[in-house]
């Protein structure tokens, strides 16, 4: 019911009205997702509820928006999962995190050859090892991946169903996800 505005570089929010209900400040860094928008105060992320009134202390290098009732968070350079009340649910323990979708998420995980892309269920347990260049959110059950160079998509039990050939994917969409193809 809120939507975010931009007046002089600020952002702040108005609601279906055009009512101004936050006003703009340097501190807002994204728009709400279920129910919370991320804010920056002294180089540290918190989030506020529809109000303004800030319910999770800024205290994080790093944050996403919420997700499936988590968002990922960063502290002391490692990536966990907090809840709507603020408790760490998935401690920090990633090198990288992206929100969840579809039940899952992808992190970024130290392997011994090097970092690689997994996913992890809502329990912070890696159900799709880590072994992927690149990772992307499910949508409609499949999720693109790195596999050397190329771009490939993924079922939610790890397996390659569309075969890795292209130069980029994204996530799919009533039925499609925009590739890219190179030229011979």
């Amino acid at each position: 019911g809120l939507a975010n505005v931009e007046v002089n570089h600020q952002q702040g929010f108005i609601d279906k009205t055009g009512k101004v209900v936050i006003e703009p400040n340097s501190e807002i860094v994204g728009e709400f997702a279920e129910g919370l928008a991320r804010v920056k105060i002294s180089g540290k992320q918190g989030y506020i509820d529809k109000t303004g009134v800030m319910v999770i202390e800024h205290n994080y290098h790093h944050a996403w928006s919420f997700s499936e009732g988590l968002a990922p968070v960063e502290e002391d350079g490692q990536w966990g999962y907090i809840d709507k009340a603020g408790n760490m649910v998935i401690k920090p323990q990633f090198l990288n995190a992206d929100r969840f979708s579809e039940g899952l998420a992808y992190v970024l995980v130290r392997t011994r050859l090097g970092p690689k892309w997994g996913y992890i269920d809502k329990t912070g347990n890696l159900v799709i090892d880590a072994q992927f260049a690149g990772a992307g959110t499910f949508s409609q059950g499949l999720a693109p991946v790195k596999v050397d160079r190329k771009y490939g998509y993924i079922d939610k039990a790890g397996k390659v169903v569309i075969k890795p050939a292209y130069t980029e994917a994204m996530s799919f969409s009533d039925g499609l996800a925009p590739v890219g193809i190179s030229n011979p």
